[in-house]
Order: structure tokens, then sequence, then C-alpha cells
């Protein structure tokens, strides 16, 4: 996909956080696009902190479908995460592992196979650029998808309480 001047540019920041591992997690998206910000969280009672981030993106991912002068027009994305994991993952490793049929280099099955292949799907509906920042570095945007994503585990956790 080329880029073109007068595609669309949204910039989003997410991450994924969990009480135990696996225990309650949740997730949290702060995506900015045409001078508004959006921001969206949620969870799971039981699940893993890779899950959390991968939910993350693919969450973020979704809401492009959704913004209003979007269309059906590729946007430019730069998505932002603490987790190598899902930078690395999505950049370098999801490639080797189509290749082997979802196998990992040393032949087993891909953890959070299901997960991968959404987010490799939704990532192809645009040009995604996928930048890891140092998690709890005093960078704003990772900042607000940490506290998002932890709003995330405490709404699971009064939803037990209830």
């Amino acid at each position: 996909m080329q880029l073109k001047s007068d595609m669309k540019r949204v910039e989003i920041f997410t991450d994924g956080a969990c009480k135990g591992n696996p225990g309650p997690g949740g997730w949290g998206v702060c995506l900015h696009f045409n001078g508004e910000t959006r921001e969206f969280f949620g969870g799971e009672p039981v699940t893993t902190n890779n899950r959390m981030e991968l939910l993350a993106a693919i969450r973020a991912l979704q809401e492009l479908e959704s913004l209003e002068d979007n269309g059906q027009q590729h946007l430019q994305v730069q998505l932002h995460t603490d987790s190598q994991y899902v930078q690395k993952g999505i950049s370098e490793w999801i490639h080797g592992w189509k290749k082997r049929g979802w196998r990992t280099a040393d032949k087993k099955p891909v953890k959070n196979e299901a997960l991968w292949r959404e987010l490799d799907d939704l990532s192809q509906r645009h040009q995604v650029e996928w930048f890891w920042v140092r998690g709890h570095n005093g960078h704003a945007g990772n900042e607000r998808a940490d506290r998002l994503a932890n709003q995330g585990v405490e709404s699971v956790l009064s939803k037990k309480a209830d």
C-alpha cells in the first residue's frame, strides 16, 4: 500500500495489564485522529498479560472502522505499544509463523494464534507502523493507555464484587 499525501493519519497508544498472570486483566486504548481523542478500555476475568496487549491493539484497529471521516479509505496508523511481544510479533515473527503453518521456530503451536490472526487481518486494512515504547517511562500516551488498561482490570474486579 502506497502512502498518499491525502491519507489521514491516526496515532494510537495501547496497553494491557493483568493482576496475576493469569488473572483478571484489562486493555486500554488512546487514539488520536483529526484533532479528536478517543479512549476506551475493557477486560476479562481470567486472562494473561500478553492476551490483553494483543486485545488492546485489536480493539484499536477495530475502532478505525468507526471513524467519521474514514469511509473506505486507508489510514496511516502509528501504533505505539510497550509490548515487545506485540511489536516484534506483528512486525517480525508473524511472517515465519505463517510460513510454518502457525508454528514457532521450534515447531510448537503459536500461543494466542486466533488473536494474532485477527491482528494480522486488521493491520492489512491500513498502513500500520508499529512502535515500541518503554513502559512506565513517562511517555504521556503510554502512561494514559496504562491507566486505561488498569481501569479495564478494575471494571472486571468490580463486576466480581457485585
